[in-house]
Parts: C-alpha cells; structure tokens; sequence
C-alpha cells in the first residue's frame, strides 16, 4: 500500500512540539504508517472488522519531518490472519526513508462502531481499483 500525507503548516501541532523547530512528531508518523497498513487490511474485505493499530514492535526515526512536507507512507503487510495482522512500513519524504516501524494490528468488530460508520477514503480507493479487495 502506498499513501500520501501532506503537512500542513498549519498543524496545530507545530505551537507546542519544539517550539521554534516545528516536526511532526514520531508518534503521529507512527500513526500514518499504521493507518496505511490498516487500509491496505481493510480492503482485503475480509469479514474480520476494521483494523487498528495496537502494538508498535519497533520504530526508527531517521529525519526531522518540517511543515511543507509531503510523506509518502509505504506499508508492506507480512502476515494477515483473522485475528491479527502485521506490517512493515516506512515513511518517505522526497524519497528518502524518514521513519520506519514494524506494527502489529487487530480487528475491532464492526459492530462495535457506529451504525453510521462509513470508510470513505477506502470506499473511494476501491472504486477506482476493484481489483484491490479481494
């Protein structure tokens, strides 16, 4: 699964994290590359529940992300089970490898969202790639 976040220097973020050196913090890089993971599971349409982030094994930062940036989030999924899954990921800007994290997911049943819920981002992703889920 590949990703693009844009860093808005607008992020309210940047008042409080190093004030006058603002980055993106680790853990929200962490966040993206997890969120990637978790889409690239999700349209699999496999009946298990949505995914979710629940245990970082470990994670590496290498460059300070600055506002401005464009990360372009890379989520390689090594192992997909019902229960769980796990994934390999990594967080570029301009090409150069940022962050990376190996992450281990689950699946929160359906039912325990929102009736309302809806994953637009995925449901629009899939449209345009049909072949995608499988």
């Amino acid at each position: 699964m590949r990703a693009e976040k844009f860093i808005s220097p607008d992020e309210d973020y940047f008042e409080d994290h190093f004030p006058g050196f603002p980055v993106v913090p680790g853990v929200l890089l962490t966040e993206m590359m997890g969120q990637a993971a978790g889409k690239s599971l999700d349209a699999e349409k496999v009946p298990r529940g949505k995914s979710m982030l629940a245990k970082i094994k470990s994670a590496v930062f290498r460059e300070w992300v600055r506002p401005g940036s464009t990360v372009e989030l890379l989520a390689e999924i090594k192992s997909s089970r019902p229960e769980f899954a796990t994934a390999s990921c990594q967080a570029k800007v301009q090409g150069k490898v940022v962050a990376s994290a190996e992450l281990f997911l689950t699946f929160v049943p359906i039912n325990d969202f929102s009736p309302a819920y809806r994953d637009v981002i995925l449901e629009e992703y899939l449209l345009k790639h049909p072949s995608s889920g499988k």
